[in-house]
């Protein structure tokens, strides 16, 4: 990826996270920028085809916009950016 240019679809905003999503992350020594960065370029990541045809549909609307990861095979981080676009949160699906 470095040296790659990749255009920005959502924008972020105030960037939040729950504290069992930095848990999950530090865990597993992984960083939550590489997942912020996927979700920024329109990588939904894990979800299904409906979700990702209403992200991609919310890129053009405003609405809110939902990415899932997989961070192991036990456990997954959701990132979430309202549909004003002023903050995106890193989450885990129980903590939603």
């Amino acid at each position: 990826m470095k040296g790659d240019v990749f255009k920005v679809l959502v924008p972020l905003g105030q960037i939040l996270a729950t504290p069992g999503a930095l848990e999950a992350l530090e865990e597993r020594n992984l960083r939550p920028d590489h997942y912020l960065a996927r979700h920024a370029i329109g990588d939904w990541g894990d979800v299904c085809e409906e979700d990702a045809r209403l992200n991609d549909q919310a890129l053009k609307n405003g609405e809110r916009i939902l990415s899932a990861y997989r961070l192991d095979d036990s456990e997954k981080i959701w990132i979430i950016t309202e549909a004003d676009r002023s903050a995106t949160t890193l989450l885990l699906p129980e903590e939603y």
